[in-house]
Parts: structure tokens; C-alpha cells; sequence
């Protein structure tokens, strides 16, 4: 058990690689090869206890036995889930998660549960069980190992401002707020085409998604400013079915030449 706690701490710092072995699994591995050996040592010397061929301790041992598999069951599952999360690797402390509904920094792992502190500041315990069967999403790994996330919003424009314009303010707003990166250059999407507006999103990435609630909010405070130094109204017009005596809501470039505008007729 020295050995193997040595040779443990040389790959967890890395003083020693092997090809495949991550370093965050050197301790968890260490504490199971170490619960196998005593139990495997238990078993050698168990016979050789005195009175260990008795029925007396016999049903000693069956009657703890019974205990410990029916209380267990639960913290047997999150122990096994908890093995299971530590070699999928889907998160290490300090990466900002997705966890089910909660989001939130990862502040403690152990074989039973997961610590997670929301970005109200509340510390939530959640059983490795529950993780295993939820969806796990990272929004730190590729933020520090790639180009950065990508957040994203939606904005609703009526179908009389031309999109190039839309296009150019919403990518003007975003490079305006902090922490959103320049380069990749924010983009725009435009996601649907609704009765009465076009749905445009503007994607952009950053490396800190750790501040992903304060750069929405700035982001939203950005492209509205845009938009207003634009001219373009942040609003989803609706209209009634009726078009008689209303002028046609598309771009004044595209209405036809000599197009008047009909009036009401009454029958």
C-alpha cells in the first residue's frame, strides 16, 4: 500500500506518465486499489480469527451482513456512479456545469456526491446516482482548451428594416461588451421567419464563461444602445388581417415604383 501510495502521488504530479492515465485519476485509483487489498487481506485472515467457525459468529456476520445490504443500497449505487464519473471525466473542480436544471461552479467531488455553488451563491449536494442519469454539460472545458463558448440571444425585428442593418448593429453591440471576444467575429443567424418578424441571433464567444449571467446582461444592454444609434425599434409588430388603407411593411427599396397606398373599401 506504500508503494502504491507512492507511485499515486509521482502520477498525480506527474513526475511519472503512462499513456492514458490522466492524472486526476491517480487518488481515486490509489483509494481503490486500497479498499481491495484490506478486503482481500480480511478474507485471508478472516479463518484464522478465533471462534470465526462458530455459529455464533456466523450469524453475527449474516446478520450485519443483512443490514448493510438492505440500508446501503443507495449509497452503494452513488459510490458506483461516483467510480464511474471520476474515469468519464466530464467535469473537475472549479468547471462551471450544467447538471440537470442547476448551473453552477463544481466545488467538491467525492464517491457519493458532488458539490455545486450556483451563481446565487447557494451550495447545492447532488448524488453521483442523479448526475449519472442526468446530462452533464461543461461550459468550461472548451472556454480554456479551444476558441471559447459561444452565447448566444434572440432579437425579433418587424419585416420593414432591412436585415443587412439589423445584422450590423447586433454585431456591433456585441463587440462592444466586455469579456466577448473579437476575434472569432460575433455572427448572426437568422433562426426563423415569423408572421409578423424576422428572428435574428447573434452568437458570439467568450473565455470566461464563469461571467456568462453579467455578459448577457451587458450584451442585452449593448445591442439595445446599437439599435437605438441605428434608428432600428426593438419591437415585434402584430397586424390585423385586414390590409386595405395599410402600406406594405417591406423595406422602402423594395416597394414598387409608382405603388400608392389603397384605401379602406367599404361595400
Amino acid at each position: 500500500m506504500r508503494f502504491i501510495k507512492y507511485l499515486a502521488n509521482e502520477l498525480e504530479r506527474e513526475a511519472v506518465r503512462i499513456d492514458g492515465f490522466h492524472a486526476d485519476w491517480a487518488k481515486p485509483t490509489y483509494n481503490l486499489a486500497k479498499v481491495v487489498i484490506i478486503a482481500f487481506a480480511l478474507v485471508i485472515v478472516f479463518p484464522y480469527i478465533p471462534g470465526s467457525d462458530s455459529k455464533a459468529f456466523t450469524g453475527v456476520s449474516i446478520f450485519f451482513g443483512v443490514l448493510f445490504s438492505l440500508g446501503s443500497t443507495s449509497a452503494i449505487s452513488n459510490i458506483v456512479a461516483g467510480i464511474v464519473i471520476t474515469y468519464m471525466r466530464p467535469f473537475k473542480l472549479g468547471d462551471r456545469v450544467q447538471i440537470g436544471e442547476t448551473i453552477g461552479d463544481v466545488t467538491d467531488k467525492s464517491l457519493l456526491v458532488t458539490r455545486v455553488r450556483t451563481i446565487k451563491n447557494l451550495d447545492i449536494t447532488i448524488p453521483n446516482s442523479a448526475i449519472l442519469n442526468n446530462h452533464i454539460v461543461n461550459f468550461s472545458k472548451n472556454a480554456a482548451e479551444d476558441i471559447g463558448i459561444i452565447l448566444h440571444t434572440s432579437v425579433t425585428i418587424g419585416y420593414d428594416v432591412p436585415s443587412n442593418e439589423v445584422i450590423k448593429a447586433l454585431v456591433e453591440g456585441a463587440t462592444r461588451t466586455e469579456a466577448i471576444l473579437e476575434n472569432p467575429k460575433p455572427f448572426v443567424l437568422i433562426k426563423s421567419l415569423d408572421d409578423f418578424y424576422v428572428n435574428y441571433e447573434i452568437n458570439a464567444y467568450t473565455k470566461s464563461p464563469e461571467k456568462a449571467a453579467l455578459i448577457y446582461s451587458n450584451l442585452h444592454d449593448s445591442i439595445k444602445d446599437a439599435m437605438h444609434d441605428a434608428g432600428i425599434e426593438i419591437l415585434s409588430p402584430h397586424y390585423s388581417a385586414i390590409r386595405d388603407g395599410n402600406s406594405l411593411t417591406v423595406p422602402l427599396k423594395n416597394i414598387p415604383e409608382g405603388y400608392e397606398k389603397p384605401g379602406f373599401k367599404v361595400n
